[in-house]
């Protein structure tokens, strides 16, 4: 296996998280709910989770590398690694989305607002949300063999 349970648990939780907020973005600008944004729920998710493997990926090499070190110094350290891609490609995906908000017309402006706020809430979230589950996920289980 690649990857263990708690990675698979951390994304999913990631993945409920930005598209809850996406709805909830929604539902407070009083926008209708259609096959459109069903569609961009659906981008969002594999946007988030490609971003979510990316870092997970790079936390799995670093656990290889540095047996050693606390759970911590590795998410940290490999949050660190993949930051500037993270931001890089979150920044010129939301260059087209906004693009797309503004210049895209009526019928695509529901989707592009939906993808501007995922974008967000997903580079948000694979960075702060599921490698901090890693770590409480590991702190409960590390508490259990005690």
């Amino acid at each position: 296996w690649r990857f263990e349970f708690q990675y698979a648990i951390a994304a999913i939780i990631a993945l409920i998280h930005d598209v809850l907020v996406t709805m909830g973005a929604f539902s407070l600008a009083e926008k209708e709910f259609t096959l459109v944004i069903v569609a961009a729920f659906l981008t969002i998710i594999g946007y988030s989770l490609n971003d979510t493997i990316v870092v997970f990926d790079r936390i799995r090499e670093n656990m290889r590398r540095k047996g050693k070190a606390s759970l911590k110094e590795i998410i940290n350290a490999s949050i660190n690694q993949t930051l500037s891609r993270t931001i890089l490609t979150s920044g010129t995906t939301l260059l087209v989305v906004v693009a797309l908000f503004f210049r895209g017309g009526e019928i695509i402006h529901d989707f592009s607002f939906a993808l501007m706020i995922g974008v967000l809430v997903g580079t948000y979230s694979s960075i702060f949300i599921a490698s901090v589950f890693l770590v409480y996920w590991e702190s409960r289980s590390t508490k259990k063999r005690v």
